[in-house]
């Protein structure tokens, strides 16, 4: 058993790395998949974050509570920023962008010098997707199980320029990841001009085989644009794992930095030819800060990301994805037992993680939400889509297993037998 470490320890400053040492010592060698259900580590892990006891949130993956140290480093640099701004905001804390940025690059293996910070997904995917010359007639292949903000932006571009937009429909659960490379390389054809494509689908949790899918554009000369929204610091992985051209991610997802925080990672050689999204001066043609250019930016928040980057350092991403798939299975396994229920996802490291979705052909997934939320205290999001409709569950490392256990004993009690 590892020492004890206080709460202090978690939220002030330099002590934040006391957690860092003493669980490194404690559990040093132990492999992730044998620490995911060892809840002394994962108590302190925990007790890292202010939650409302009355509410078990089960809704992680639309936006996630950032620990108290990230939110406290938020709120001491807005409180300074804000005594006199046009200076504090500017000089000193905007420069903390490059920190952000570096170790950014850092922790996912790639030259700062192509990581933008923004303030969310959206922003990072219409970046990559407004940027590129398109003519008409070119072809934007995705699913129609992709965001549909995303699909929004390549159909306004369609309505506007004419391109042409295919969705390729998949069924669920994916028995095989390699279908889904298959899939998109029937759907080739000589005018792809983009393969746009989740790494893990906001849906289900389906993850996508990215490597495969993108050495397959990069060996035709298609242009890959990578939704990580639901994927970064979430599925471990780095740049180098894949070489994708484009890949857009909010940070206020899977690594809890503060709301309204972003990054867009651009091919080093793709950066010169492709168009900001708001304006820059030629002299930044070849520079990643283009990207950036909104104007006054949210420095207190994207400088807090740092503190989110350390937090998710001490747990360790595999040890973190570890827990996550152990939170997840744990109400999978048990709920798909219920008469007329279909998990949508396999519960296979490859293809789900943190997250998933599952079916009950007696109840409708926005009855079983509200009743959840209003009987129970217990959040969820009702999805549906093309053949599919379902309630999706995303517990976090804040999320206990007796909170699993409350959700899957109100999931039965609800749910009318078939």
């Amino acid at each position: 058993m590892c020492a004890e470490v206080t709460r202090r320890d978690f939220l002030y400053g330099a002590e934040a790395l006391v957690l860092a040492a003493v669980l490194n010592r404690a559990y040093a060698g132990v492999a992730a998949e044998d620490l995911a259900g060892d809840e002394e580590f994962w108590k302190k892990i925990r007790s890292a974050y202010a939650r409302d006891p009355r509410l078990i949130n089960l809704n992680n993956g639309g936006v996630a509570p950032a620990p108290t140290s990230v939110l406290d480093a938020e709120i001491e640099a807005i409180r300074y920023s804000n005594q006199l701004p046009a200076y504090r905001m500017w000089h000193d804390l905007e420069p903390g962008i490059e920190d952000v940025r570096k170790k950014l690059a850092h922790v996912w293996n790639a030259d700062p010098e192509c990581i933008a910070i923004t303030r969310n997904a959206s922003e990072s995917l219409q970046i990559a997707q407004f940027g590129l010359d398109l003519k008409p007639a070119d072809e934007v292949l995705t699913t129609s199980q992709d965001y549909p903000r995303m699909i929004t932006t390549w159909q306004q571009r369609e309505r506007r320029e004419k391109i042409v937009l295919k969705q390729l429909d998949f069924a669920v659960p994916v028995r095989n990841s390699a279908d889904l490379v298959r899939m998109f390389e029937q759907g080739i054809t000589p005018r792809t001009r983009v393969i746009h494509v989740s790494q893990v689908v906001f849906m289900t949790g389906q993850i996508f085989p990215i490597k495969e899918i993108c050495a397959l554009a990069r060996a035709r000369g298609i242009t890959s644009i990578v939704d990580g929204a639901h994927a970064f610091a979430h599925v471990p992985f780095q740049f180098s794992d894949f070489d994708c051209d484009f890949y857009g991610a909010s940070l206020h997802k899977w690594l809890s930095a503060p709301i309204g925080t972003g990054m867009l990672y651009v091919r080093k050689e793709r950066i010169e030819n492709h168009w900001a999204l708001m304006a820059a001066p030629p002299s930044m043609d070849k520079n990643i800060r283009k990207f950036e250019e909104i104007g006054t930016h949210p420095a207190a928040m994207h400088n807090a990301t740092l503190q989110a980057l350390e937090f998710h350092e001490q747990m360790g991403a595999e040890r973190k994805f570890a827990r996550l798939r152990y939170l997840k299975n744990r109400w999978a396994e048990r709920l798909s037992k219920v008469p007329g229920a279909k998990v949508l996802v396999e519960l296979g490291p490859d293809q789900s993680g943190a997250f998933g979705t599952i079916h009950f052909d007696t109840m409708d997934p926005a009855k079983l939400s509200d009743a959840l939320l209003n009987k129970y205290s217990i959040f969820v999001v009702p999805i549906k889509g093309p053949g599919l409709d379902g309630i999706r569950v995303s517990a976090n490392v804040y999320t206990s297993p007796e909170e699993i256990d409350q959700f899957c004993a109100a999931v039965e009690a609800i749910v009318p037998r078939v």
